[in-house]
């Protein structure tokens, strides 16, 4: 779509990646993919692993599912519209300085997965400082705590109740996937899923797993009243976020940990920094080839590309199998290209 022949898509990323831009510039040219079919596709292989599931054929089944055609619908525009953005500027990365922290929950547990990569996108689009996020009702039980007579008001150290913390009026929620698993042994008694994932493949047997994908709804701490109400766990929770990118970042960026992997040959191939104007894995040789530290605008830049390069060596047979023999610019070929560049941004 972009360039009139593919001579012309190699020139282009060649000379973007002198600058440390090829794998953005590359997997953008030929990114042409459904990806809400590729979405729903992923959540459904999470949802029907190892798992056969009678569909109820209820309201409350179809509102569900009408949830989920939702998100995906909504993850789906933010996918293309963020392809888009790249594409008018092939030096912008796919996420911003004030993003580059790990969603998590007000209670601090990691989000992961999809919901990983799109709460990020949210907190970009949004402008959030922070990735945050809380259902309404864990907004509102922020209010109120547990004794033996019930809940009851929180109130402060001379007994008096505290300003109540609320989300604030017209903001709207974000969705995320929660899939939850219900074991059922062969007589019919039911066990935690965390207990089941303990167990030997042999006694797994005795077992069937049905998972359950649900949609839930979050808000942004910056969307509530949270900093004005409860100043105090508002400076806890945000206390891990401020200590911002490493000193060293930018120009003269060096992660350690990666390059005594590269100088010691501790991945999954051999990993070659060589002068020159190509990065690539090799699948006849299983290796991967980069040009020069020097040869980038800066660090990281050095690394996003190399990340990319690594995620692809792990498609290969003996791994995670992901890697087939595809044509140029097809959409297995996109796809691929797509699952590299966002495991380098998200790396």
């Amino acid at each position: 779509k972009f360039f009139p022949a593919r001579v012309g898509v190699k020139k282009r990323c060649a000379y973007l990646l002198s600058s440390g831009d090829a794998n953005i510039a590359y997997s953008v040219c030929i990114v042409k993919i459904d990806i809400k079919i590729q979405m729903f596709s992923f959540n459904q292989n999470t949802v029907m692993n190892n798992s056969t599931i009678t569909r109820k054929q209820s309201s409350q089944t179809e509102n569900r599912g009408n949830a989920q055609e939702r998100a995906l619908d909504l993850f789906a525009e933010m996918m293309i519209e963020k392809i888009e953005t790249i594409q008018q500027d092939w030096k912008k990365p796919w996420f911003c300085n004030t993003s580059q922290q790990w969603p998590r929950s007000l209670t601090g547990r990691n989000y992961n997965g999809m919901n990983s990569l799109m709460l990020t996108m949210h907190c970009e689009k949004q402008g959030y400082k922070y990735p945050v996020f809380c259902t309404f009702d864990r907004v509102m039980g922020l209010n109120f705590k547990r004794t033996s007579e019930g809940s009851v008001p929180v109130v402060d150290a001379d007994g008096n109740k505290l300003p109540r913390v609320s989300v604030t009026k017209g903001e709207k929620s974000f969705p995320v996937f929660i899939t939850t698993f219900t074991v059922v042994g062969e007589d019919g008694s039911k066990i935690k899923y965390d207990d089941y994932r303990a167990l030997s493949d042999d006694e797994k047997e005795s077992y069937n797993v049905y998972p359950k994908l649900q949609v839930y709804n979050v808000f942004n701490i910056a969307q509530t009243n949270l900093a004005e109400a409860r100043p105090e766990l508002y400076a806890e929770i945000i206390k891990d976020f401020e200590s911002g990118k490493p000193a060293n970042a930018g120009d003269g960026f060096r992660f350690e940990p990666v390059d005594t992997m590269i100088a010691d040959n501790k991945w999954y191939c051999p990993i070659k920094p060589t002068q020159g104007d190509n990065a690539y894995y090799s699948i006849s040789k299983n290796e991967i080839v980069i040009p020069l530290y020097e040869q980038f605008r800066d660090g990281e830049s050095y690394y996003s590309n190399l990340f990319h390069e690594m995620c692809h060596s792990t498609g290969t047979d003996e791994l995670l199998k992901r890697l087939k023999p595809v044509s140029f610019g097809s959409k297995e070929y996109a796809r691929e290209e797509l699952v590299a560049e966002l495991t380098a941004a998200l790396a």
